[in-house]
């Protein structure tokens, strides 16, 4: 049998509709985590640290892309800083706070997290376990 991967998903993807728009969002507010594009196609890009394990791109199906309530997608950070510049790079390229960056003990005391809304409304976070 296999060993088992840390990871329990294979990759989560977001509906963009201005692809041009939301690749160099994403490429800049991902590296503050040291997340990079690892796989790029026309309209589709994949981000990881080593292996594409988020994607944003137009829809499949051609139509157009909408944000799903009560969905959204938690990048794991390595350092309070990290969730910090990711918060204030999404802002600065144009996304919207959605809760600044703090302890969130309704979470876990040591949960340290930011969440913005991207360039489409899709809901993301950073965060990660403070000692």
């Amino acid at each position: 049998m296999a060993e088992l991967s840390d990871s329990i998903l294979s990759h989560v993807s977001l509906g963009s509709n201005d692809y041009a728009r939301a690749k160099p969002f994403y490429d800049a507010v991902l590296a503050t985590l040291q997340i990079r594009c690892v796989m790029d196609f026309p309209g589709g890009a994949g981000y990881g640290r080593k292996f594409p394990e988020f994607w944003i791109q137009a829809p499949h199906d051609g139509g157009k892309a909408s944000v799903g309530n009560g969905v959204h997608v938690s990048f794991l950070a390595n350092s309070q800083a990290e969730v910090d510049a990711f918060h204030a790079k999404a802002l600065a390229l144009g996304g919207t706070d959605d809760g600044k960056p703090g302890l969130r003990p309704e979470y876990d005391k040591n949960y340290y997290g930011a969440f913005v809304r991207d360039l489409d409304g899709n809901k993301i976070e950073a965060m990660l376990m403070v000692e």
